[in-house]
């Protein structure tokens, strides 16, 4: 039987049904069913083909205008992100972040923990290592979540289109925003391999704030600020906290904003719980083990934490602001040459430099640059310490204002305020400084910022070094201490009362004697001595202000770096260096971009600047920095000077030795309504204020480096300094006058300006007789009692008295005031015939057994005669011991006698009676208390004329500052250190003697 094909058996049978009236319906209903699913089927193509066109052309509607970016343009976009500048001490010592909005560090990726990027992964991109920029699906599922505002919101962005969001585009909500994401995301994959886009990510995204409350950015910034670890130090649990602070930073940080600290307990738990969903993350995708979960799960993160801590604007108030305005003043000069304009024109165009200062700020704090200090970091910490334990600064006045906005009485704290700073000569250096007392009461660095009057700090700088440079005096050359009268203005001494005559230059500067400085101010005027301020950068100095009389007692304003600087050009061998703060400034990358390079500028000869620092040595060993010599613990060469102004205002120490020089202020900050001379019982004199914190900086910055201030190290005498000798009184080759006179000294000289080789004519006319009225020495007149005169003095000429006293004149007897080292055999050249009239009759009375007097009031008067009843028994010249005996009954009265001869009226007479025979009985009379012979209850008269000398030689407390022509406070009674006496001294008084501040 053959057999049938089984399939055609089945055709068959289909083919029989087919014939059936159930099979032809059936044949039918499939027909118009397969015709319906390919109608379905094409009106779903054409509709879903339709839906693409529009959401196409809705997308690229939304896209339109964003521009076509080239690979170079897109890399160069994300890649540059904002990065905080760095400040740093001298030698790479970390200082911190320059003030911005956000702190950030860079860093890259293989500096990176893997826990970290792993935890990154899981969390904020799975699928990072497969996709081409975007995920689809999680794209739809956040559109969808969208259109129908559902509760839980996945969110669909992947790494690469964060980077996009955060460095191209904005934050901004919106469908045109999230399509630009989408296509740039896909287009920089194209440009950039994952790892690069991984390591921008991780540098650009925001972390919340640090331990000093400061809001920051990228994994590096977040490491140390959070756990002061480096990156690449983060555990697991670390790096999972971290990885989900960028859901809510500011949620999530530990940390409050400001100087607040860290968060409570209940406030730290959301950051907790995230960093949890973090670790789950990780162990759903793989990325670590159960067990690794359950150890990081339960880690107790709080101990991580770093302790709050300040910000290194909190930490270093006037330090921070200082290098950062100086960073940026170099900056502009930078970005204006790379605009190709000359940056000298900055200093001319306030609007160009105004608008590269702006510039200059905003790539300041997000240029990413190192600026290195000269600070050093350990000295810099001493001077605050020194200046925060000081227990001598003075009152801290108190005044009582209204605020204006809450109508509220307050409390207003003026202390008396410091400036200070060291600088290293030869490199200008700038080591450390004090910029004020409490930043919180002041902000101005009185250091840097703040410009007060000089006072004499200025002679050397002013008046003693260009006049030997300008070969008029050498070190020990006579300088005139006299008083005058320059157009009305009488400058005095800080002793007002006193007046040194012909002195030493040497010791006119290291006492201050402010007469010696204005008339040899005088004497070089026309020179113009104010120059060589100008090249040591003194750029306050008003065009009135140059070169006038008053301007050697320091009438301009300077801050304590610009006197720094001055004095270490002094220290540098007449080279100034400007005293600088910047180093160098390298950029994100490490290039050099700025260094500091030292340009010194010729301004007195190394032989001008050796004899000032000669002169200036002895302040320290017996001048006005006398006590500052005396608190050093250890030995330096070290020179000085000080510096006070009108009634206080100012104090000033400016010290130098081969190596450094340091400068020190006192002062409140409204001179013109405080000042140091309002003092308690218990205050120190201002000028010994200064000196003890002069010397405890200088204490303190040897200690700390003594490498750099070099103690041991001494000034060289340069080649062109010579010892000469000289007539004191003249400062030419001595005569013979003079030699016999005994008035020969020698002293240092710059041989390249000026040495004695004329012959000294001061001496002539007028030589052997002398008298002494008022304690001056006269020629004596004919008619000058011969019983008065003396003789073996030498004269001086009136062209020597002339050409000293020039060009202000004055009274030749103060050439040799009383004490003049060279008057005591020196006979004034002024004719003097006396005061009209006899003089005035001087006071007697009974001491003992002897008749005494005090001095006549009259000025012209050489001497006294004594008489017992009517006729003369004695005669006593000026300024001899004004006693003769009287034991002998009779009356007796004294008459004085002036140059010329003439005779007062008689003093009162003093009656002594004869003594009583012994034996007979005792009068018990009560005695008349009004009676001539109650000798035993006559008390002298105080003699004015001997009180007033010794007044002179004892120290006084006279509180006229330097510029109202009273010198420096230091050199008298402040040269020693008895503070019992000091506390004797009443409160200063203004003589109101200066120029007009």
């Amino acid at each position: 039987m053959e057999s049938k094909n089984p399939f055609k058996y089945i055709e068959e049978k289909v083919a029989e049904f087919q014939e059936t009236q159930w099979g032809r319906r059936l044949r039918i209903g499939s027909g118009v069913a397969w015709n319906l699913l390919l109608l379905f089927g094409v009106t779903g193509v054409l509709l879903g083909i339709f839906a693409g066109s529009v959401g196409a052309g809705y997308f690229a509607s939304l896209v339109v205008e964003e521009p076509l970016r080239t690979k170079d343009e897109m890399r160069q976009t994300v890649l540059t992100y904002e990065e905080t500048s760095e400040l740093y001490f001298a030698d790479g010592v970390y200082l911190g972040k320059v003030n911005a909005d956000i702190e950030r560090r860079e860093t890259k990726l293989g500096d990176v923990s893997p826990h970290l990027i792993n935890a990154v992964l899981a969390t904020e991109d799975e699928y990072f290592g497969e996709h081409e920029g975007i995920v689809p699906k999680a794209i739809l599922r956040g559109l969808f979540q969208d259109v129908t505002n559902a509760d839980s919101q996945t969110g669909g962005s992947t790494l690469t289109q964060q980077l996009i969001k955060n460095q191209i585009l904005t934050n901004e909500v919106s469908y045109e925003r999230k399509a630009k994401e989408i296509l740039l995301a896909m287009r920089l994959e194209k440009f950039m391999n994952k790892d690069e886009i991984l390591e921008a990510y991780l540098n650009i995204i925001p972390y919340g704030r640090n331990a000093s409350g400061q809001n920051i950015a990228g994994v590096a910034t977040a490491a140390e600020g959070l756990f002061g670890i480096t990156p690449k130090e983060l555990n697991l649990p670390q790096s999972a906290y971290i990885a989900g602070l960028p859901q809510a930073p500011f949620l999530y940080t530990p940390f409050y904003s400001g100087q607040r600290g860290m968060k409570t307990p209940e406030e730290l738990e959301p950051g907790i719980e995230r960093m949890k969903t973090v670790l789950f993350r990780m162990k759903e995708t793989g990325y670590i083990t159960q067990e690794e979960y359950e150890q990081a799960v339960v880690y107790d993160i709080t101990k991580d934490f770093k302790q709050p801590e300040q910000r290194a604007t909190e930490r270093y108030p006037f330090l921070t602001p200082e290098i950062q305005a100086r960073a940026k003043e170099i900056i502009a000069r930078i970005l204006a040459e790379k605009d190709g304009i000359d940056p000298a024109r900055l200093d001319e165009e306030s609007e160009l430099l105004a608008k590269y200062m702006q510039l200059a700020a905003r790539d300041l704090e997000s240029g990413g640059y190192r600026i290195h200090s000269t600070i050093k970091k350990d000295l810099y910490d001493r001077f605050q310490e020194i200046k925060n334990n000081f227990e001598y600064y003075g009152p801290t006045l108190t005044e009582t204002k209204v605020d204006n906005e809450t109508g509220e009485s307050v409390e207003e704290l003026n202390p008396v305020e410091v400036g200070s700073m060291a600088v290293e000569n030869g490199t200008g250096r700038i080591l450390a400084f004090v910029g004020g007392r409490d930043h919180e009461i002041e902000q101005t660095n009185h250091a840097t910022s703040a410009f007060r009057q000089v006072g004499s700090s200025v002679k050397p700088l002013l008046v003693y070094g260009p006049a030997i440079e300008f070969g008029m005096i050498g070190a020990g050359s006579p300088v005139v201490d006299v008083w005058a009268n320059i157009g009305g203005w009488e400058p005095k001494n800080f002793f007002a009362a006193r007046q040194y005559g012909i002195v030493p230059a040497r010791e006119a500067l290291s006492k201050s004697y402010n007469l010696a400085a204005v008339r040899t101010l005088g004497k070089i005027a026309d020179k113009d001595p104010t120059q060589f301020l100008d090249k040591m950068n003194f750029n306050k100095i008003a065009d009135t202000q140059r070169n006038v009389p008053s301007a050697a007692l320091g009438v301009y304003s300077a801050s304590v770096e610009q006197n720094v600087g001055g004095f270490s050009t002094l220290a540098n061998g007449g080279k100034f260096v400007k005293p600088y703060i910047i180093e160098r400034i390298e950029d994100s990358e490490g290039t050099l971009v700025y260094e500091h390079k030292t340009e010194p500028v010729d301004v007195f000869s190394p032989q001008t600047a050796y004899l000032v620092t000669d002169m200036l040595r002895d302040t320290v060993s017996s001048g006005t920095a006398i006590i500052m010599g005396r608190e050093l613990n250890f030995r330096s060469d070290l020179a000085a000077k000080s510096g006070t102004t009108n009634n206080y205002r100012d104090v000033w120490m400016m010290g130098y030795n081969p190596n450094v020089t340091l400068g020190v202020w006192l002062g409140y900050d409204n001179e013109k309504k405080y000042n140091l001379g309002r003092m308690t019982s218990g205050d120190l004199q201002p000028s010994t204020r200064v000196n003890k914190l002069f010397a405890r900086l200088m204490n303190g910055m040897n200690e700390v480096a003594p490498d750099i201030v070099a103690a041991g190290e001494r000034f060289q005498q340069p080649e062109g300094v010579v010892t000469r000798s000289f007539c004191g009184i003249s400062g030419l080759a001595p005569s013979e006058a003079c030699k016999k006179a005994g008035l020969v000294r020698s002293d240092l000289f710059n041989a390249h300006t000026y040495v004695p080789n004329k012959p000294d004519d001061s001496f002539g006319a007028g030589g052997g007789s002398f008298v002494i009225a008022g304690g001056t020495r006269y020629q004596a007149l004919p008619s000058t009692p011969k019983e008065f005169v003396q003789s073996g003095a030498a004269g001086i000429n009136k062209d020597f008295v002339d050409r000293m006293l020039s060009p202000y004149g004055g009274d030749p007897a103060g050439l040799f005031p009383n004490g003049s080292k060279f008057g005591t055999n020196i006979v004034s050249a002024r004719s003097y015939s006396g005061i009209d009239g006899a003089p005035v009759a001087p006071g007697a009375s009974r001491s003992g057994g002897n008749i005494v007097w005090s001095n006549s009031p009259s000025a012209d008067v050489v001497g006294y005669y004594v008489y017992k009843d009517d006729k003369k028994i004695a005669s006593v010249a000026y300024g001899g011991s004004y006693s003769v005996n009287a034991s002998s009954p009779g009356t007796y009265s004294v008459r004085a006698v002036d140059i010329t001869g003439q005779l007062s009226g008689p003093s009162n007479v003093i009656k002594a009676d004869a003594p009583e025979p012994k034996g007979e009985p005792k009068d018990e009379k009560p005695a008349d208390k009004n009676s001539d012979n109650n000798s035993g209850n006559d008390t002298p008269p105080q003699d004015k004329d001997k009180d007033k000398d010794k007044e002179e030689k004892k120290p006084q407390k006279d509180q006229s500052g330097d510029q109202s022509g009273n010198g420096d406070s230091d050199s008298g009674k402040e040269n020693g250190d008895n503070k019992k006496e000091e506390k004797k001294e009443e409160k200063p008084k203004d003589e109101n003697n200066g120029n007009g501040d």
